[in-house]
């Protein structure tokens, strides 16, 4: 089946040809009907299947007809971290061009005042996280009553980050008959609870069992000491062939300390946390998409806003605290088809052991383990011009000149 026969417009249909696709993903093939005929739409599927688009090229041709009005967008995107609402941003960027929407992006590390001009103006769509959305709900800049498709993506993500609440309230300020798309990686009891009360009869769709693993990842556990990881992930880095490759750490503080000792020894690597400014984020990431930095060392709030094909590796430098995690983080390679690699590092310690045993159980499969890396210094080799050639000259073979010299001893009186 080719996107042809999705009833998609000719303009969308060229700006898919152009961007290099011929035919449509699972989900794809499957939500595109659904949202250009108004259902609501329930999508269960992990990351790197092409949702993104899956609901983008229909919303396109839905909102090509009509127009915003000042404050009063028509489409609503919810995402839980900037780097994802950045992508969907790129996603109407590149398939809407044959279409004259207006777009803006809500997200925090921008200044407030360039994004009330744009809310002003009026837009079609509106992408935003919920923490920032509801500031400018609050101050009286931005209307909800007027939205037409409300887009709740990730939305297991939203639960692991705390913005369940803040989902809901906004759900509950958009008064108006709406149309709701929902997506997410896993079916949480809260998030099914979320389901049923704000979604209308929804079309299910379900791409691969829950929290698969792509057949295309090699996945690699690797046991090492506690004080050891940083070496084990120096040798992996040296023996693997990594074209690029991306670094997870389960904490800030430890993405940083990876970095800094990854940049010591040479390697060309960037760094990707919550803590660095907005301008900072989307110019690392331009740089490891454009190849200008091989390494991203990366907390999960890239796990799920990167989207390159062709990343070759992914390093767990730390086990997932949780075992959804996992599927994400290792979804970053062996995307559309390609083959990839996942090294997972763990220790023997009982905290460890029991993430990797959530994972496994989830996954369904136990994860292969590596061989065991050795870690010693090599031993420092001799060349034969290095060798004494001759023995010590004085009392005996091996006896220095300077003990062999006679010594006057004088006595004090």
């Amino acid at each position: 089946m080719g996107f042809d026969l999705l009833g998609l417009s000719e303009p969308t249909l060229k700006a898919v040809s152009e961007a290099g696709y011929t035919e449509p993903t699972p989900i794809q093939a499957q939500a595109i009907p659904q949202v250009l005929m108004g259902r609501d739409v329930l999508g269960i599927a992990q990351t790197g299947t092409g949702k993104t688009a899956g609901f983008t090229l229909p919303l396109i041709d839905i909102l090509s007809e009509g127009r915003a009005r000042a404050r009063m967008p028509r489409c609503l995107i919810l995402e839980p971290t900037r780097e994802l609402a950045a992508q969907v941003a790129e996603s109407f960027e590149k398939y809407g061009k044959g279409h004259k929407l207006t777009m803006a992006l809500l997200i925090g590390g921008v200044n407030f005042a360039d994004q009330e001009k744009l809310l002003d103006r009026g837009v079609d769509v509106l992408i935003a996280t919920p923490g920032r959305l509801l500031d400018h709900f609050t101050r009286g800049k931005l209307l909800l009553n007027g939205i037409d498709i409300l887009v709740v993506d990730e939305a297991d993500r939203m639960l692991d980050m705390g913005f369940i609440p803040d989902v809901e309230k906004i759900c509950e300020c958009i008064t108006k008959n709406h149309q709701t798309l929902f997506f997410s990686a896993t079916m949480p009891p809260v998030i099914e609870k979320l389901t049923k009360r704000f979604l209308d009869d929804p079309k299910m769709i379900t791409v691969e069992r829950k929290s698969s693993t792509a057949q295309t990842i090699e996945q690699k556990l690797v046991v090492v000491g506690p004080r050891d990881k940083r070496k084990a992930l120096r040798k992996l880095l040296k023996d693997e062939p990594v074209k690029n490759g991306i670094i997870f750490c389960n904490r800030k503080k430890d993405v940083k300390e990876v970095y800094n000792s990854l940049a010591r020894h040479g390697f060309n690597v960037g760094q990707l946390h919550g803590d660095m400014e907005q301008s900072e984020r989307l110019e690392i990431l331009r740089q490891f998409k454009a190849n200008e930095v091989q390494l991203l060392c990366a907390s999960d709030v890239a796990a799920r806003g990167l989207d390159i094909a062709d990343v070759s590796h992914v390093f767990n430098f730390d086990v997932p605290s949780h075992a959804e995690d996992y599927v994400h983080r290792i979804g970053r390679t062996g995307r559309a088809g390609r083959k990839g690699k996942a090294f997972t590092l763990t220790t023997t310690g009982k905290t460890d052991t029991r993430f990797v045993e959530a994972i496994e159980k989830m996954i369904g499969n136990k994860i292969p383990r590596g061989e065991k890396i050795d870690l010693a210094p090599p031993k420092p080799k001799v060349a034969a011009d290095d060798m004494p050639k001759k023995p010590f000259v004085g009392m005996g073979p091996h006896v220095p000149a300077f003990l062999a010299r006679p010594v006057e001893i004088k006595r004090s009186r």
